[in-house]
């Protein structure tokens, strides 16, 4: 089935959101003190003959090679794995995770496994962009769908099998590259915006006020420059801790996240909309194949043979059309849309081009 969606935007006003405090911890990040992404590359065993299969040779060699380090020898060109699959392992660091910390991570097939449910990763290292062993990962996989099989090669897929996450699965072995506060505290805005610098640094120097030049300066939209005063020179981190309690009156950012592998939405009721109208239809196409018997005529020395007959029909429905008018929300929008029959990947869709045609005040999230 495929699905044509229209967006329409029938007017230009913006909606009015009223301006919260908010800590400037939620606004700004200091310097350095950033996520990592980290990298690996694992072998998932347990699989139920859903692993993969010869083409894949790189499994087996992988598997070999885990087994020998165990004292195992075993020849690749021998092992039948159905049951075991390669994967990649991916998962971002947090600033200032200490040796110990316990990390989410994701699991991707990246050979021809048809679904990694009920498998577990094995110790699996996993590096930074430097090269250097920064966690490992080990665990059972939650894959958030299924493949259900019955016979006669019939099976039902729901949502994506092959990639999962082991929740707390990566344990980390070393210290996360970050910046300490220094004399010097450089604060990178999550979201550039001249007006919100100019606020966070009126409210850092009305809070640590000083004779002489003013601690704080905005450099741009997305930086600002402070500097620790003399009385908390070797309590850099207790000065920071101040600057990050301190409240500024901003537009509070709205968020949406979207799973579209399990067709997971999460709104905040206060996500508004500017008004907009939807269409929203379906075209189906079924081209469905018969094979008949065609017998030859008698006593001649034709043989009997079997012709396919293939048969397309179409189908179009009616356009189903929502309108809403100022100060809507989402969560209206989505009452909306199921009352028409859209499913979830549907809303998914629409919300995407909501954002993209400026009608969604929230950013998008895809996890």
């Amino acid at each position: 089935m495929r699905l044509l969606l229209l967006l329409l935007i029938t007017a230009t006003t913006t909606l009015a959101i009223d301006a919260r405090p908010m800590r400037v911890r939620e606004l700004v990040a200091l310097e350095g003190a950033r996520e990592n992404q980290l990298l690996g590359y694992g072998v998932v065993v347990g699989l139920n003959g859903t692993g993969d299969k010869r083409q894949s040779y790189f499994s087996a060699q992988s598997l070999s090679a885990m087994l020998d380090k165990l004292g195992v020898q075993v020849n690749p060109g021998s092992l039948l794995i159905r049951n075991v699959a390669a994967v990649m392992v991916t998962a971002n660091l947090p600033p200032y995770a200490q040796n110990g910390t316990r990390l989410d991570v994701t699991v991707a097939a990246i050979g021809d496994a048809q679904n990694l449910q009920g498998g577990v990763l094995i110790q699996t290292p996993m590096r930074g962009a430097n090269g250097k062993v920064y966690a490992v990962a080990q665990g059972p996989l939650v894959t958030g769908g299924f493949v259900a099989r019955g016979g006669a090669g019939n099976q039902q897929t729901t949502n994506h099998p092959t990639v999962g996450r082991v929740i707390n699965g990566g344990l980390l072995e070393a210290d996360a590259p970050s910046i300490a506060p220094g004399a010097r505290l450089r604060l990178q805005l999550l979201r550039a915006d001249f007006g919100i610098a100019a606020k966070i640094t009126e409210a850092i120097n009305k809070k640590f006020p000083h004779s002489g030049e003013a601690i704080a300066s905005a450099q741009n939209a997305g930086a600002i420059l402070v500097r620790t005063p003399a009385e908390f020179q070797g309590r850099e981190v207790e000065f920071y801790a101040q600057i990050e309690e301190l409240h500024v009156s901003v537009e509070r950012p709205s968020k949406v996240v979207i799973n579209e592998r399990t067709g997971t939405i999460l709104i905040g009721k206060e996500v508004g909309l500017r008004p907009i109208a939807i269409l929203h239809g379906a075209l189906a196409i079924e081209i469905s194949t018969t094979y008949l018997p065609s017998q030859p005529q008698p006593l001649s020395d034709g043989k009997t043979v079997v012709t396919p007959q293939i048969a397309v029909g179409v189908k179009e429905e009616k356009a189903k059309s929502v309108s809403l008018g100022a100060g809507a929300t989402v969560d209206e929008l989505v009452q909306a849309l199921k009352q028409i029959g859209s499913t979830a990947r549907d809303i998914i869709a629409i919300l995407q081009a909501l954002k993209s045609a400026g009608a969604l005040e929230a950013e998008i999230e895809v996890l």
